[in-house]
């Protein structure tokens, strides 16, 4: 007689390990000393939260002419309301900003574009490296089509900090690569070049690079032959940016097993085949994390602009609180700057954290 084998239906998982008291318990409340850093933890914000809540919201001031409009004894908004356009885009003639952020919608949609599975990839990310950057700049600078010509000294503000971060961060991408595979390079004379320069590089603070690109670089040139200040500006920090970025790559080349590099020459591929097909691709995923801090450190670095007299965002931000109008105003202005950029930086991080997810790099996070 054949005995017919029934499964008993699973059981659900016990109370206490799942829901929100289980996630307390594994948590904040594991051990003692856990315990005793949670309750740490909730006084602090028991004495930094509720002021800063009432400093910032409750008896701030978001509208007014002057600091002596603010009367509510917290922070005073009504300032960055008034200089908010000058955050935003310096100098820029108002009647004008409108080229500002046409360039920054079709950036969006070109990148937008991306999601869509009909529209060849290559030749998208051609028109966003090459064709794009010429739009966005006649746009800028006016000259053509009817555009009033707008001089670079009026740029400013975030579209300033933005502008050198992007060029910075595009284009030291491609020279980082290329002087990584210098580096490690069969040939004697590009290899020591690109270590002179490397070593170089990241010998010396940004400051030295941006201050030898805004006054040392014209002191060189033949009498009557200068270029645009902002165009030196991004040179330096892009040869500064790749400096630190053939050392990251470099890192991910290193990881990449030996028998990779004989499959690929097994394949009869040559040396630019074998790097763009099978070498390059597994070290840019294994370096993302690398890279994308690289990017927010340049990003952040951008603020040293204000050194060569350029104003960014930071620098229109401390000069709008020497107006007398607005004086006592500065922490209002150091917090508005400093949401912008943790803003800017904590969404590349996301982002980053998002393609390691999607190309499955196997570094788990907690």
């Amino acid at each position: 007689m054949a005995i017919e084998f029934k499964p008993s239906p699973s059981l659900p998982p016990p109370v206490n390990s799942v829901g929100a008291v289980a996630w307390v318990r594994q948590n904040l409340l594991s051990s003692p000393l856990n315990i005793f850093l949670t309750l740490f933890s909730f006084y602090v914000l028991y004495l930094l939260v509720p002021p800063v809540i009432e400093w910032g919201i409750l008896t701030a001031t978001f509208e007014g002419a002057s600091k002596a409009d603010c009367t509510g004894g917290g922070a005073c908004w009504a300032f960055i309301g008034v200089y908010f356009e000058q955050f935003m885009y310096g100098l820029y003639p108002s009647e004008e900003t409108w080229r500002i952020n046409l360039a920054l919608i079709l950036l969006v949609v070109l990148i937008g574009t991306f999601a869509v599975k009909t529209v060849n990839k290559l030749f998208l990310s051609i028109g966003i490296l090459i064709i794009y950057p010429v739009i966005a700049y006649f746009l800028f600078a006016g000259g053509v089509f009817g555009l009033e010509v707008v001089e670079t000294s009026l740029w400013g503000g975030l579209f300033l900090t933005t502008l050198i971060g992007v060029v910075g961060i595009v284009a030291s991408f491609p020279l980082g690569i290329l002087l990584a595979l210098g580096r490690q390079s069969n040939m004697p004379i590009a290899k020591s070049i690109c270590i002179v320069f490397i070593e170089t590089v990241r010998a010396v603070p940004l400051i030295t690079i941006l201050f030898m690109a805004s006054v040392m670089i014209p002191l060189f040139l033949p009498e009557g032959m200068n270029f645009n200040k902002l165009l030196r500006v991004l040179i330096g920090i892009t040869l500064f940016s790749s400096a630190y970025m053939a050392e990251v790559i470099r890192g991910g080349l290193q990881a990449i097993p030996k028998g990779q590099y004989e499959a690929a020459d097994s394949m009869g591929l040559n040396y630019w085949q074998s790097m763009i097909l099978v070498i390059l691709p597994q070290a840019l995923k294994l370096v993302i994390p690398g890279i994308v801090n690289t990017f927010i450190g340049l990003f952040k670095d951008t603020t040293l602009v204000y050194i060569v007299g350029m104003f960014d965002l930071l620098g229109r931000v401390q000069a709008a609180t020497h107006d007398s109008s607005w004086l006592g105003t500065t922490i209002e202005g150091y917090a508005f700057a400093g949401f912008v950029f943790w803003a800017a930086c904590f969404g590349m991080s996301r982002y980053s954290m998002r393609i390691e997810r999607k190309l499955e790099t196997g570094h788990k996070r907690n």
